[in-house]
Formats: C-alpha cells, sequence, structure tokens
C-alpha cells in the first residue's frame, strides 16, 4: 500500500482511514507538534545540513555536549555520533575486526553487525570449537540486544562458558531498546554482570523509539578515541547538528512519552488475552505473530500492522508496534482484534509465549 503522507496512528488512502500499528516510532515523537517544534527551532539556529567532516578545523560544540548526555545516560565512557545507524555498525565492525583475533556472532544477529569473516557463536547447540582454541585470545562478539522476532533482552549467559583467558570485546546492538527499555531509555547493556566480558560496545540507530537521523557507537574511551581515527569516519559528515540539538533539548518530552508508553503497553497487557499465537510483554512495544488469518483479520479491520520479509527471519516478519501516539481507542480496536482471533482459535490460549 502506497501512501502520500508519514503514517501517524491513523493515515487515510483514498478517503478512507487506516490504523497503523507499524514502524518502529515507539515514542511518537516523530510526528508530535511538540517535538517538531524543538527541532525546528534547532534547524534555525543549525540549518538543515553540516557537510562537513568531524575533524575539521571548524568544531560545533553540539556534537560534545550531546555525546556526553549520551555516554552519562547509557553509562559509558564515551559516545561518538555517526550520520546513520548502518555506519555506526560499519565502523564499530571495523575496529572490532583489527582488535581480536576472530569475530562471532548470535544466531539471528542483523546485517548490520555481520562481518564477511565473521563465525558463528554456536555450531550444533556448542560453542563454535574455535572459541577454546588456544592460539585464539581475543575474541570479539555480535549480538542484537533484543533478538529477532523476540520482545525481551538476549540471554548472554553462554558467553561465561567461553575460558577466562580469553580477552572478549561485546558489541551490542541497542537500535530497539535504546530510548525505551532502562529506567531512562538507556537500554540494556548495563544490566548484564559478564565479569569474563573485558570490553562492551553498542551501536544504536537513533532513528527509532528517539526519532531522529543518524547512529551512535559507545564504549570505553580508547575504542571510541580510535574509531575517531578511521578513515571512513574523518571523511564522513556528522550527525546533523540540528538532531543534536533536539535530542538534547527534548529530554522532558522524551520521558513524557516513555511514561505513555509504559501506560499503553500495561493498558494492552490487561485487556488481551494470552494466546500462543502472540509473542508479547508488557515491557516491549511489539507483538509478533506468524498467523496470515490474523494478519488478514487486522487489515479487514482497517488495522495496519507491519509484515514484510526479513534478513533473519524464516518467513514474513508480522508486528504490531504498539506506540506512546496510540489512544486508549485505537488500543481498544486493535486488542478487540487480537481477542477476537483468540476466541476463534481456542486451542492457543494460555501459552508461555504470552511473556510475564
Amino acid at each position: 500500500m502506497e501512501v502520500n503522507e508519514i503514517p501517524n496512528r491513523v493515515f487515510y488512502k483514498d478517503g478512507e482511514e487506516f490504523l497503523y500499528f507499524g514502524g518502529t516510532n515507539y515514542l511518537g515523537v516523530t510526528t508530535l507538534p511538540e517535538f517538531q517544534n524543538i527541532l525546528l527551532a534547532s534547524l534555525q539556529k543549525w540549518g538543515t545540513s553540516y557537510g562537513s567532516s568531524r575533524s575539521a578545523n571548524i568544531q560545533l560544540d553540539v556534537y560534545k555536549t550531546a555525546e556526553d548526555l549520551l555516554a552519562q545516560q547509557i553509562g559509558t565512557e564515551s559516545v561518538v555520533t555517526v550520520s546513520s545507524g548502518m555506519l555506526a555498525g560499519k565502523l564499530a565492525l571495523e575496529q572490532l575486526q583489527h582488535t581480536t583475533d576472530l569475530v562471532f556472532h548470535f544466531p539471528n544477529t542483523h546485517p548490520a553487525l555481520l562481518h564477511p569473516f565473521s563465525l558463528p557463536l554456536i555450531q550444533s547447540g556448542k560453542l563454535n570449537p574455535f572459541l577454546l582454541d588456544p592460539t585464539v585470545l581475543r575474541i570479539g562478539i555480535v549480538a542484537d540486544a533484543i533478538p529477532s522476532l523476540e520482545v525481551t533482552p538476549i540471554d548472554l549467559d553462554v558467553l561465561q562458558d567461553i575460558p577466562s583467558d580469553k580477552e572478549i570485546t561485546l558489541l551490542l546492538d541497542e537500535s530497539h531498546s535504546i530510548g525505551i527499555l532502562g529506567n531512562h531509555g538507556q537500554g540494556v547493556l548495563n544490566q548484564y554482570e559478564l565479569p569474563n566480558v573485558h570490553h562492551k560496545i553498542i551501536i544504536a540507530s537513533l532513528g527509532k523509539a528517539l526519532g531522529l537521523s543518524g547512529g551512535i557507537i559507545a564504549g570505553n574511551s580508547q575504542f571510541i578515541d580510535k574509531i575517531k581515527k578511521q578513515q571512513n569516519f574523518v571523511g564522513a559528515s556528522g550527525m546533523n547538528p540540528a538532531f543534536l540539538e533536539t535530542f538534547v533539548n527534548a529530554q522532558t518530552l522524551y520521558h513524557l512519552q516513555r511514561q505513555q508508553l509504559k501506560d499503553n503497553l500495561n493498558y494492552v497487557f490487561k485487556h488481551l488475552i494470552p494466546n500462543t499465537a502472540f509473542t508479547f510483554t508488557k515491557d516491549y512495544p511489539a507483538i509478533y505473530f506468524d498467523h496470515e488469518e490474523l494478519l488478514q483479520l487486522l487489515l479487514d479491520n482497517n488495522i495496519i500492522p507491519t509484515s514484510f520479509p526479513y534478513p533473519t527471519a524464516s518467513g514474513k516478519l508480522s508486528r504490531i508496534v504498539i506506540s506512546a501516539h496510540h489512544t486508549k481507542t485505537d488500543l481498544d480496536k486493535m486488542v478487540q482484534q487480537l481477542n477476537t482471533f483468540t476466541q476463534m482459535n481456542s486451542g492457543f490460549e494460555g501459552d508461555i509465549r504470552f511473556v510475564l
């Protein structure tokens, strides 16, 4: 379906109204007038773009201001911003390759984190034998903070089975957790107690919950300083400075929207009948399903979820995204159709995939 406007909580096609439960606008800020006003003021100050290298002789102070704030919130020594989440992944992987002997990836890792020479962490249900090789001392491991088709942070306990004499650097993609998970939207990095992991690095797109085009790399100062010396960093334009000032000035709004999202998730959790066809938790704004019958039921009632073939899924990915901008009426209409599906297929009820 092609539309000629940005899908908000509703959009119109040929005069017909549709409820939109797709995308990644978790905090609902991209179409929020208050957020747009903050962005407009930032654009008037910094212009629509700034095409200079971050290494040029003229330095914009908003980069340091925003990056220091991000580092404080995430809980890392340092942060650097770049123009996109994909570039953040590319730069971090390049640096990881230079500072490790081998790089491994968790199953179903997002393509942005897959290096051409990366090896699977798990083979035949066990740790890759190369992880136990005495000649492999420096190990890089990449993973999605929220794996594809899941609604809870990845289980990293398997890393504790790697011998303690290895130097492990963990690179975690927090694109779908930054801004929404953690007490202050800081993501999930620091919830892990992994004594044998020496360095924790995250990358993230800011274009999801935070509604801004750009990406970040966060970690220890030594790793970030080396990122800043890479040719691909020096030769690229930085993240739009107007977006960074918007991030700094929208902190109160982000907090309010995060609380509204939590209220919406609790409301859905309270009214949705548990069903094996859904993967859902009240702490994460997505409901996954793989039933064409359910997808069609939603579409027939003008409720549009996200649905497309996903690189790390076996088939089509379908998910309902709950945003801070959805009203109780929106949520009631969506939940009603899911509960109707459950009642039509009562054999699914009560499965553990409804995460408590």
